[in-house]
């Protein structure tokens, strides 16, 4: 056992020294110059990417500096992906899971590892997504959208009536204690809706702190009928307070969380 320690610490040290020099590195190529699969290196390359070394992106990584942001921008990305972790961190083995257009409820499937799920979503860049093979990706179809590559439509909502979920993981354009979870499209409200009625267990809405306090167009679920909230550090203090002095349960991800 500790050998085999041993030699995975080794791979990860000697791939990360690859990265540093590179500057980024991809899967395929890892995987021939150490001879393990693809798995294998993605699994490391995950494992780096928790401890801050790097950024993977579909097919490979690139290098981070510890905890330097070059605008707002990327903060808000590192918060992104911080959220997906912790929220792929909620799933379960065999679990079956609704995943909506959104592009940070999406990075959850870069983070399920070792578990047999079951995603149903209606985003059209799942057919891309880095994903383990124990997970399962279920389209539910409809008419393509051409901004967010969002399947909406009678057919979505028709394939959507006729399942249901564990545990469901939507983000949003804004979320208000006024107005709730709300979207910028409407032809996405009846799928969200749908993707929480339809939940045998717990739903969840996905929303950084730039998305807190700001209302959309469409309300796809008013505060009412909230439970579960996946937020960042950097949240309006009193707008999380309401939140959870509602009854709702808020959880807060922070730079130095490590899942």
């Amino acid at each position: 056992m500790k050998r085999k320690k041993a030699l995975v610490e080794s791979r990860r040290n000697k791939v990360f020294e690859i990265l540093k020099n590179n500057g980024h590195v991809k899967v395929g190529d890892l995987a021939e110059e150490f001879d393990v699969s693809p798995l294998t290196i993605r699994r490391d390359l995950q494992y780096m990417e928790k401890n801050k070394k790097l950024e993977r992106f579909y097919g490979g990584a690139s290098i981070i500096n510890d905890k330097q942001f070059t605008n707002e921008e990327d903060e808000v990305a590192l918060y992104r992906k911080l959220i997906a972790n912790y929220a792929a961190s909620l799933v379960e083995d065999g679990d079956t899971i609704f995943i909506n257009s959104s592009s940070t409820a999406l990075k959850m499937l870069n983070y399920i590892n070792d578990k047999r799920v079951i995603a149903i979503t209606n985003n059209g860049k799942a057919i891309c997504s880095e994903h383990s093979p124990q997970v399962i990706i279920v389209l539910t179809g409809g008419e393509l959208g051409d901004v967010k590559e969002a399947m909406v439509g009678e057919f979505a909502i028709n394939n959507l009536e006729r399942v249901s979920a564990k545990k469901s993981f939507l983000g949003c354009s804004g979320l208000s204690v006024e107005s709730g979870m709300t979207t910028e499209i409407m032809n996405e409200v009846n799928i969200n809706q749908l993707m929480i009625r339809r939940v045998t267990g717990s739903a969840y809405i996905l929303a950084d702190h730039t998305k807190l306090g700001k209302n959309s167009s469409f309300v796809s679920c008013k505060v009412n009928r909230i439970k579960n909230i996946i937020t960042d550090e950097k949240a309006d203090e009193s707008i999380v307070n309401t939140f959870r002095s509602m009854g709702i349960n808020v959880h807060q991800v922070s730079k130095d969380d490590v899942f």
